[in-house]
């Protein structure tokens, strides 16, 4: 018998049935959007963005933007070394929902860092012509010949140039910079090049010297171990894991001690390494770049210390398919 289109009498049995509907509460997950976080260092960068963006992202993905933003600006800044009280950061965070109900930082789209009045900007970019995904307010790559420093988060103990010797109690040149880090840290080389040596160096310990095309030694001292796999004349690549910080050698505490070395000259390595400037973006492509940057640099602007915001960027509605937001869209994904 059909039931469909079929008129049912009241002697029917199914007229003493109660039909009631069914209501499904199905709760739409949001789809990307854009959260512009600021705020002002004090002790670090690391605990700054832990209480920025309260009730945006759980605690986890705010320290986690830490390290984005060190790996974004790693050959540029020193975050050990050049951050000072009172720094000032601005981020751009695309934000996303999991079908879990889990919140993200999937990735950030632009970045302002205001370090000693110097300000360093990053912005989002997929350039058909260049392997980098950064660049800086110029369009310049940010990712250069060399990184800023062989480890992340740690503590400048001594600097390059004259200083009382921690054992000897003599004044003497320090030819290097010293980071203060837990011992078994991971050492990442500086750059691309070949292992000259790697071994004991008297009172380096466990030493490490990389020549670099350019002609640069770069030496990492008082290692606990050297990495697996390197020894002399092995080929690394800029970040390779070459050893792990510990305190052999003439070492008062666990550290690693980092040189540059130019044509046998120990050189202080904050200077040397500075102005390294990657490739600028095609002329191509360089409007398109500026009407990006100007769109995210705009979302940051106006920003109160420690506050966040929400951008319409992403998702934005528009009529016109080469508007900022969706070529920002486009080269962003």
């Amino acid at each position: 018998m059909s039931l469909v289109g079929s008129p049912v009498s009241a002697s029917s049995p199914l007229s003493a049935l109660a039909l009631s509907p069914v209501v499904v509460d199905a709760q739409r997950l949001q789809g990307p959007d854009t959260v512009a976080i600021s705020g002002t260092i004090h002790s670090s960068l690391m605990a700054s963005l832990d209480h920025s963006g309260v009730g945006e992202f759980p605690k986890g993905q705010r320290r986690s933007l830490a390290w984005k933003l060190a790996d974004i600006f790693e050959h540029r800044i020193d975050m050990a070394r050049d951050l000072a009280e009172g720094d000032q950061f601005h981020i751009l965070v695309e934000r996303l929902q999991e079908p879990n109900g889990k919140v993200i930082a999937n990735k950030i789209l632009a970045a302002r860092l205001s370090v000693r009045k110097h300000v360093f900007e990053a912005v989002h970019f997929k350039s058909h012509d260049s392997n980098s995904e950064w660049f800086d307010a110029k369009g310049k790559s940010l990712t250069s010949s060399f990184l800023m420093a062989p480890l992340a988060f740690s503590r400048i103990s001594s600097v390059f140039g004259g200083r009382e010797h921690p054992i000897f109690g003599l004044w003497r040149n320090h030819t290097g910079t010293d980071y203060a880090a837990p011992i078994g840290t991971p050492v990442h080389a500086i750059g691309d090049g070949v292992v000259v040596s790697a071994g004991w160096m008297g009172g380096y310990g466990n030493a490490i010297d990389i020549r670099h095309s350019n002609g640069y030694i770069s030496r990492y001292g008082h290692l606990s171990r050297i990495g697996n796999g390197i020894y002399p004349g092995k080929r690394v690549n800029m970040g390779t894991t070459i050893g792990y910080v510990g305190m052999t050698g003439w070492a008062t505490g666990p550290h690693l001690h980092f040189e540059i070395r130019i044509n046998g000259v120990a050189h202080d390595p904050m200077v040397a390494l500075q102005g390294k400037s990657g490739s600028p973006l095609p002329a191509s492509e360089a409007r398109l770049f500026q009407e990006i940057r100007e769109h995210t640099m705009s979302a940051l602007s106006g920003e109160q210390d420690g506050a966040t915001s929400h951008v319409a960027m992403r998702g934005t509605t528009t009529n016109s398919s080469t508007s900022p937001q969706t070529r920002l869209a486009q080269a962003g994904r």
